[in-house]
């Protein structure tokens, strides 16, 4: 399986998106601060992940999630969980 991911800081409030094969080794590197990206905004929480068989699908995600649309409306979505979580 392969996963695409969504961070929450609740330092920045800011949203890291990833791709991984090991989403359970993954998250835990970040929640440990052991990657780069992601070390100075701790602490962070997993909002939202999708799993995918092949990985051509699971980096497609990925990398439509980090366009300028495809970030705008996963903001959109996440701010209505932000409310419910009073994250917002």
């Amino acid at each position: 399986m392969y996963y695409v991911y969504i961070l929450h800081s609740e330092k920045d409030r800011g949203l890291y998106i990833g791709y991984t094969s090991d989403l359970k080794r993954r998250i835990t590197e970040h929640k440990k601060g052991l990657t780069e990206a992601t070390k100075h905004r701790l602490p962070i929480v997993l909002v939202h992940y999708e799993a995918f068989l092949q990985d051509a699908n699971a980096r497609a995600r990925e990398k439509y999630l980090k366009s300028g649309y495809g970030r705008e409306q996963l903001r959109s979505q996440l701010k209505k969980l932000y409310k419910i979580l009073k994250l917002a």
